[in-house]
């Protein structure tokens, strides 16, 4: 199995197009800190990004796109002397699928956002810098170029299927951008994602992922990557941050905690399922990964399942005023 692949798909991963920002003249819009994870490419024009924490601006040229990993504030502009205004008001104006600032539109943002589940950050975020930018011209960008275009087809044409097809392809953005952070950075300090970086490690993170149920041992693992057993155990806790057996373990929780919260299988079955023998073993190390029991897990799941979302609906002011960045 591919890891990547693996992971995405277990986060629930969910591609969310935004409404587009058009821009001209002197303008600045700030962004409160996103819940989600942002994409954008500047699609007309140039403009200026700020993240708080990140010392350099990044200068967007006609082409470029960006994805934004953390919950930082923000802001784009025209430039550095223009006072800015706040991202809701602006959105909550927004027409067609269009907000717009300053003056005229010279300027033209089309982006997406992405949902994950709660264990996303320690899987795959924490190995990500705050901003990843891909500048026009690259064979990364003209992919990600393509899959806009397509996107803007799907959503003007309104063909059945259209919201669907472009979440699609919005996951699509994402895995070319991880695939370019990957590439950029083969040796990504720390993470998960950095372990993919190095061949050894992938390795043995795809037989890990091919058959997780198996009682695989650091030997094992490291003859399949073609490198000695010590070898395998350095460079794993050096780039995952912890050892071969413990990723297995904390894997094998991930999988059965999907498995619990999708109902309809005993807590002997899950544990079965992903490679322990009873459900007391699976307990056990659910309960040192999670710091509850699989039964206690499945009931508060339950709970926050059977209250819905938080009081006070979002509405369509609220949902336009969130779209782009916020």
């Amino acid at each position: 199995m591919d890891p990547l692949e693996d992971v995405l798909a277990l986060l629930d991963t969910r591609g969310r197009i935004s409404v587009s920002l058009a821009a001209g003249g002197n303008w600045a819009v700030r962004f409160a800190p996103p819940a989600d994870v942002k994409f954008n490419a500047v699609r007309r024009g140039s403009c200026r990004l700020e993240v708080d924490g990140v010392p350099e601006p990044v200068l967007l040229a006609e082409g470029d796109c960006y994805l934004l990993t953390r919950e930082r504030a923000f802001t784009l502009s025209s430039g550095p002397d223009v006072a800015p205004v706040a991202a809701k008001p602006v959105f909550a104006r927004a027409e067609n699928g269009v907000a717009r600032t300053g003056s005229g539109d010279d300027v033209l943002l089309l982006g997406s956002r992405f949902t994950f589940n709660s264990r996303a950050r320690a899987l795959l975020l924490d190995s990500l810098p705050p901003v990843i930018h891909i500048p026009a011209g690259t064979s990364q960008a003209e992919t990600l170029h393509w899959a806009l275009s397509a996107i803007d087809r799907e959503l003007r044409n309104r063909a059945l299927g259209a919201t669907l097809v472009s979440e699609h392809l919005a996951v699509v953005m994402l895995v070319h951008v991880l695939r370019l952070h990957l590439a950029r950075e083969p040796h990504i300090r720390t993470g998960w994602l950095a372990g993919l970086g190095d061949p050894a490690v992938a390795t043995a993170l795809a037989c890990v992922h091919r058959d997780p149920a198996r009682p695989w041992t650091v030997s094992e693992l490291a003859r399949a990557a073609s490198v000695s057993r010590s070898t395998l155990a350095e460079r794993f806790k050096r780039y995952v941050g912890r050892a071969p057996q413990e990723y297995l373990t904390e894997w094998r929780i991930e999988l059965a905690a999907k498995r619990l919260l999708q109902g309809g299988e005993t807590v002997s079955a899950a544990a079965r399922a992903v490679g322990y023998g009873s459900e007391s073993a699976l307990s056990a190390a659910f309960k040192r990964v999670t710091g509850m029991s699989p039964r206690d897990y499945r009931r508060q799941a339950g709970r926050r399942c059977a209250a819905g979302p938080p009081s006070g609906r979002a509405t369509a002011v609220d949902s336009a005023a969130s779209a782009l960045m916020d």
